[in-house]
């Protein structure tokens, strides 16, 4: 049997209790730890769970995926997998392998950033598309990304910005070489993907002082064009370490986040979500309590997001 087991999003005490019994009870146990990362190293996982754990880079879960299913029709193999196991393609991709060497499987889930998001306080009903951005550099800076971001901006939906990661990297001369040299790990911080965001965007024609909506206007009709992300009129919330006893929040627009240093936003991972237009009063008053500055949280509020009390 193959277990693709859900860890959560904190440290190792956050795998459910049905993981816990099937890690136990495995011969093997893989950790992937290339698209995403828990808050503990293998050794407390080692430590808890009572297993030696074999980590699972990309190259391996990709290309070597026949060694992690070796046995499994006999034995019982544990995939690990940080948040849930469906975060991610890779881990459908190993399901189907699985399947098509007639090999059982079973799927723990657990918690993600994709649901505990809501712990910002914005209704899950009203996101739209998530995004990952990627770290851009001197010759390629991808913007299809931004093409969602729009399209959510555009139906007033919040969108979750997941930023980018790099475990495990090659260089391009290394890998160019075929060099088996590993750069260190990076994990982009949210002024960095701000800053990558506005770089993609036109200069505003104006960026201060919104004209309030009408009171006939609905805070759900999408915003013209030359306001859509416009950074002083487009508010924002950052997460980091979500689940963790260290997790922070900081909202604010985008031009108050992209100023901030990046200690002001806690350890990694970070992520954002970019406010929509549907946005409902009870989601403005919990968010505020981590505000950039409340009374102008609460004024782009009303006068651009059209919110009412």
């Amino acid at each position: 049997m193959l277990y693709v087991i859900g860890l959560g999003l904190s440290d190792e005490k956050d795998i459910t209790v049905r993981g816990l019994e099937a890690v136990k009870g495995s011969t093997r146990v893989y950790l992937e730890a290339y698209t995403s990362i828990l808050g503990v190293g293998k050794e407390r996982l080692e430590a808890f769970y009572g297993k030696d754990i074999i980590i699972a880079d990309r190259d391996m879960v990709e290309t070597e995926s026949d060694d992690i299913l070796r046995n499994a029709q006999t034995d019982d193999i544990s995939f690990l997998v940080v948040g849930d196991p469906f975060g991610a393609t890779t881990h459908a991709d190993l399901l189907l392998r699985a399947e098509a060497l007639a090999i059982p499987s079973t799927v723990i889930h657990n918690a993600s950033v994709m649901n505990a998001v809501g712990a910002v306080g914005l209704a899950l009903y009203n996101f739209g598309q998530t995004v990952s951005i990627p770290f851009f550099t001197d010759s390629w800076k991808p913007d299809s990304w931004l093409e969602r971001v729009k399209e959510n901006a555009g139906l007033g939906l919040h969108t979750l910005c997941l930023l980018d990661i790099k475990v495990k990297e090659q260089s391009e001369e290394n890998l160019a070489r075929g060099r088996k040299i590993f750069e260190p790990p990076r994990f982009m911080s949210v002024p960095c993907a701000i800053a990558q965001l506005l770089s993609l965007l036109p200069t505003p024609t104006s960026t201060s002082n919104p004209t309030p909506s009408s009171p006939s206007s609905s805070s759900s009709t999408p915003p013209p064009p030359a306001t859509l992300l416009d950074p002083a009129t487009t508010l924002a919330i950052s997460l980091s370490r979500v689940g963790n006893p260290s997790q922070t929040f900081v909202a604010g627009t985008l031009a108050e986040l992209s100023l901030l240093g990046e200690k002001a936003f806690g350890g990694p991972l970070h992520s954002f979500v970019i406010v929509g237009r549907r946005f409902h009063a009870l989601e403005r008053d919990f968010a505020r309590r981590w505000a950039v500055d409340p009374a102008n949280w609460d004024r782009v509020a009303k006068e651009v997001y059209d919110v009412r009390d």
